[in-house]
Order: structure tokens, then sequence, then C-alpha cells
């Protein structure tokens, strides 16, 4: 059992892709996306995950997740029992500073939103902000995958 504490912020520019020191292809889908708990399918690169994350604090800022890593087969299967809206993104790893910033960029139904996440060891924990790193929206569940199924971005303008 772990308790995730993470910062999102929307991204400025494509200067990002220059510093990845990788990227890789997700797809993912939702089992269950109640507000007290999400149960998440994922294919990342050529593997599968089984993620279950729970209702976050009133900051945004921390809650629980788990994750076991599946068969991909099983998670190709699971995809098709999925609530409708599945998310297609490309990952990109920043390594800046102590930090490893996870930037997606979504394609599909929210093609357009690029965002960066930052996880840390304690709310309070300073990081280097990168130039490309614009507005913070932690907390704003618009933007939790989980939301960005159900109520994709093309859909905000």
């Amino acid at each position: 059992m772990t308790v995730e504490i993470e910062r999102k912020f929307f991204v400025t520019s494509n200067d990002f892709k220059k510093e990845a020191s990788k990227s890789y292809t997700i797809k993912q889908g939702f089992l269950n996306r109640h507000e007290d708990r999400t149960v998440r399918v994922r294919i990342k690169k050529n593997k599968g995950f089984l993620t279950v994350k729970g209702k976050s604090s009133d900051d945004g800022l921390v809650r629980f997740e788990w994750e076991t890593e599946i068969l991909i087969d099983e998670a190709e299967q699971l995809l098709k029992l999925c609530e409708n809206g599945i998310i297609d993104k490309i990952r990109y790893e920043i390594h800046i500073g102590n930090h490893i910033f996870e930037v997606d960029e979504f394609f599909g139904d929210n093609e357009g939103l690029i965002i960066a996440e930052v996880e840390l060891m304690s709310k309070e924990e300073h990081f280097d902000r990168p130039n490309w790193l614009g507005k913070e929206v932690t907390g704003d569940i618009r933007y939790y995958n989980s939301q960005l199924s159900k109520q994709p971005y093309k859909y905000w303008k």
C-alpha cells in the first residue's frame, strides 16, 4: 500500500521533448470511476498494469495508490470491459534535479492537452521548475485521467 504525493501543471511549450530521457505510449481505461476510488487498466509499452487509486485529499496532493503488473493479454481483455472513454497518450520522462517529471501529451478526444506531473516525498518538498512548466492544476479534478475519459478536453471549449 502506498500514498502518492503529486503535483500537476500545464505545459507551455514543446521544449520538454528535447529534455526527455525516454518516451512511450500509454493506453488506459477505467473499470470503475467513483469519486472515492478509481480502478484503472493500463498498457504501457508492452506491459499491462492494474491500478487502484483512492480519493484525493482536499488540496488534491495526496491519495492512496496501489498498482500491480498484469499480463499484456489480460490488460487487453480488461480494456474491453472498461467504461467509455479510453485515454491515449505519449508519456515523456524528464529528469530535472532530483525529480522526474512525467509529461503526458494526450491524443484522441483530449488532443491539445499536455500535462506535467511530479511526484514528491512530502507536500513541502522543493523541486526545480523547468521553463516549460505553466499554471498548476493540482486538485482540479477535470485534469484527472478518470475525468478526461468521461469529459474529454475537446468539449471544454
